[in-house]
């Protein structure tokens, strides 16, 4: 008996060697690339296709370092298959940005210093910018609610409330929640 004849050996569920065509919309522009069927969405981004503002942390979803927006949608990256990204629209911090011009919220991200090892800020970032499309002008309380999922390890979260605040209202003022 070999060990592929084995019953109880499992079997590989893809060719190491095998590949999937993948065809997306990033950060507004139509992108093909050739993947690993399990390779994560992360993995193509950073390693293929060269995005490496999205960082990866835990890789297990718990951080939200690895955020992005697929199809108007925050999403842990790294627990997203490159292949369920077919056909989507995704955004990464670095298509937030008009040229030279930053986001909103990458501006009171600056503004407010809500920025520290910025391993955790593009994440951030996103999942602010996703609650603002969501509620324009939310209350503190819903921007803690709606920025659940993203963990900053180097400080606390007051700056990055007082950043989507000053987001929110679009001002060039002080940096400071209710």
């Amino acid at each position: 008996m070999t060990l592929s004849s084995n019953p109880f050996v499992p079997l590989p569920l893809v060719d190491d060697q095998a590949t999937y065509r993948l065809s997306c919309t990033l950060n507004g522009k139509p992108v093909e690339a050739t993947v690993h069927p399990l390779s994560t969405l992360l993995e193509v981004l950073r390693e293929d296709l060269r995005y490496t503002g999205t960082k990866g942390a835990c890789h297990e979803g718990e951080c939200g370092s690895c955020t992005v927006l697929v199809d108007g949608v925050p999403m842990n990256s790294c627990l997203i298959l490159a292949p369920q990204a077919q056909g989507a629209e995704i955004v990464t911090v670095e298509g937030l940005a008009d040229g030279q011009t930053l986001d909103r919220v990458q501006e009171a991200f600056l503004a407010c210093g809500a920025v520290q090892c910025g391993y955790c800020t593009p994440g951030l970032v996103i999942s602010a910018k996703a609650l603002l499309e969501k509620i324009p002008d939310p209350t503190p309380e819903e921007i803690r609610k709606g920025m659940e999922g993203n963990i900053c390890r180097c400080t606390g979260y007051v700056k990055v409330v007082d950043a989507v605040v000053q987001a929110a209202k679009a001002s060039a003022g002080g940096c400071h929640a209710e």
